[in-house]
């Protein structure tokens, strides 16, 4: 039968699988995960605050001030002159717009006494979509 004095004739035991190289495709899964998260729920944040008011209103005065601003994020800021009682110093009234149509009526109406419609967004992450928190939508101008 099988000579011990034979090695051929000894059972050898199975090789071993070569060692694994790379990562797994579960491991990928779960860092993209782990990269992508944050990205995702900024995203939405954003999305969230930018679209949900806190507050909207009117505000009138005289249109003192509207410029293009800023170096990457080029956004539209103004600022509106409220007055309650003439010979009082105004009380100053900051705001951004986004939308272009509501540029253009405020810049054609510099100077003048205008209505202005706005919504207060609290929490925007960054200054790309404006410097303040409110937003003037519409612009009605006062004869």
């Amino acid at each position: 039968m099988t000579d011990p004095a034979n090695p051929a004739d000894i059972p050898q035991p199975a090789p071993a699988p070569p060692p694994r190289r790379g990562w797994s495709t579960r491991t990928k899964l779960i860092l993209a995960s782990i990269l992508l998260a944050p990205v995702v729920l900024f995203t939405l944040y954003t999305l969230l605050v930018l679209n949900w008011s806190y507050s909207d209103g009117f505000r009138a005065g005289i249109l003192q001030k509207f410029s293009h601003k800023g170096y990457v994020c080029k956004t539209w800021e103004g600022e509106l002159a409220m007055t309650s009682v003439p010979g009082v110093a105004p009380t100053i009234w900051t705001f951004s717009v986004r939308d272009d149509s509501a540029a253009k009526h405020l810049s054609d109406a510099i100077g003048g006494r205008v209505k202005l419609h706005y919504t207060e967004h609290r929490g925007v992450p960054s200054e790309c979509f404006g410097t303040t928190n409110y937003y003037v939508d519409s612009v009605q101008v006062i004869p």
